[in-house]
């Protein structure tokens, strides 16, 4: 897939929880007795995992590869499928190659996919040159609709099918007419006034009805007829929430049917986790989408090397708070899990492929999050510098932290003094996975309350130069 939109425009906001100002109490150093406290050993597993939230635009290729994937967390690729009828409704229809170019063989990466426990999303785009409304342009709607359905029809009727058995599709990318953010039209759905000049395009003014009437819901049908679901292509951070719903609510006067009845899974690009909350309230907590994903996020925002960890562990923190009961309900995908710039995932060499800074937060938080889900309930109060979030993770409890250099603290607040059984504490670097020496953390009881102390290193791993803080993980063993 191609890329042309400046993402240094994107909103950088993180949900991070707020600080709260902690209270100072007497630790002892090195281990401490807790007990099974039954209200914690109490919660059952729910049995989700956190690499069921991860996915990557792109593919797997070689093994090393996939086992990079693996220890990243990786479980989805997303790709397109095509070239479809290139020259001429006459063409035969190819649907065999991947990439921006088509010059990849898709059928092979779908099978390795499958043999490894790699789930494949399929992008379905876009127009032939030839059946183009804007003459040569591949990002405008379909003069013959009857051609778009029958490359969706063929794509499906082949993929969905065994050996494949793919069951999710996605409808076009980033589709939008005026933007919030401030374009006339979007960067892949064009109208007949797009000139290639974002200042001098002037809107699309039928982008909504073009869209649903013969791209979107022309699609849907076909993918629902063979039991598949349909993925919406991706809503752009720059168009807005508010835009973006009237789009999913919009009824065609032709069709004489909303968008929305025609998503079973809601999809955004590039947006922080809690912006993804107004979209459940609304549209999947009682339906009638069954899900929220994200197909594109990163890319620049990479940059900071705070940025994924953050996301992922504050999606499954935002996803066990919100029925997380099926696996496939939450995705947000990278983009890109390889390339030569220096935030992607990894650097594809040569002489071999090397995780980037990005890619190897993301083997940390795998390795360190690596049990079964479930909410954490108690209370957290943080020192001034800390702010922070946790979760269950099979009988551990782990808390992503933000924290300033020095000596700081957390309070887990309504848990029962220590009894039998023994737990550990370690205090580990959110992007090397290092864990501080013993004497640099610490844990204690006193009425009620657990009480960790952990020291800060003064190189903080953060790249904020004006407020750079240090990410890690406090983990408790065998709390639960």
């Amino acid at each position: 897939m191609d890329r042309s939109m400046n993402v240094t425009s994107r909103r950088r906001a993180l949900r991070i929880l707020a600080a709260i100002a902690g209270t100072v109490i007497p630790l002892a150093r090195g281990q401490t007795a807790l007990s099974s406290m039954p209200e914690l050993r109490s919660q059952r597993v729910r049995g989700r995992r956190i690499s069921e939230l991860i996915g990557s635009n792109g593919w797997a290729g070689a093994p090393s590869d996939v086992e990079m994937w693996r220890a990243m967390g990786i479980s989805w690729g997303r790709g397109s499928v095509g070239p479809g009828q290139s020259d001429g409704p006459e063409d035969a229809m190819r649907i065999d190659k991947t990439s921006s170019a088509f010059d990849s063989n898709l059928t092979p990466a779908l099978l390795a996919n499958s043999r490894n426990g790699i789930a494949s999303l399929l992008l379905l785009g876009y127009t032939p040159h030839w059946n183009a409304t804007v003459p040569g342009d591949s990002k405008s709607a379909p003069v013959d609709v009857e051609a778009w359905k029958r490359y969706v029809d063929a794509v499906v009727r082949k993929y969905s099918a065994p050996p494949y058995n793919l069951r999710y599709f996605q409808i076009w990318n980033e589709a939008a007419g005026r933007l919030s953010g401030g374009l006339a039209q979007a960067t892949f759905w064009h109208g007949p006034d797009a000139d290639g000049n974002v200042k001098t395009t002037k809107p699309y003014e039928r982008a909504m009805q073009d869209y649903v009437e013969r791209i979107h819901i022309p699609a849907a049908r076909i993918i629902r007829s063979y039991h598949a679901y349909v993925v919406y292509g991706g809503w752009p951070d720059q168009g807005g929430l508010d835009n973006f719903k009237t789009w999913l609510e919009y009824r065609s006067p032709v069709l004489k049917e909303r968008m929305l009845d025609w998503v079973d899974y809601i999809d955004t690009h590039y947006l922080p986790v809690a912006d993804l909350d107004s979209l459940y309230q609304q549209y999947v907590k009682k339906g009638p989408a069954r899900g929220i994903w994200q197909t594109e996020i990163g890319d620049e925002f990479m940059k900071d090397p705070h940025y994924l960890p953050c996301y992922f562990f504050d999606f499954a923190v935002w996803a066990l708070d919100r029925n997380w009961d099926n696996p496939n309900k939450y995705v947000s995908m990278v983009y890109h899990w390889d390339g030569y710039e220096p935030f992607r995932l990894t650097h594809r060499g040569p002489p071999t492929r090397t995780y980037n800074v990005s890619g190897q937060s993301l083997v940390v938080l795998n390795k360190t999050v690596n049990g079964a889900l479930a909410s954490f309930s108690k209370p957290l109060q943080f020192d001034r510098g800390v702010s922070g979030s946790a979760l269950f993770s099979g009988h551990d409890v782990v808390m992503q932290v933000r924290a300033d250099p020095g000596w700081q603290s957390v309070t887990v607040g309504e848990l029962k003094p220590p009894a039998s059984h023994n737990a550990r504490v370690e205090f580990i670097d959110a992007l090397t996975g290092t864990a501080s020496a013993p004497d640099d953390v610490a844990l204690a009881w006193r009425d009620g309350t657990l009480k960790v102390r952990f020291n800060v290193p003064d190189r903080v791993n953060g790249a904020d130069r004006k407020s750079p803080k240090h990410l890690a993980y406090i983990v408790l063993r065998g709390v639960a």
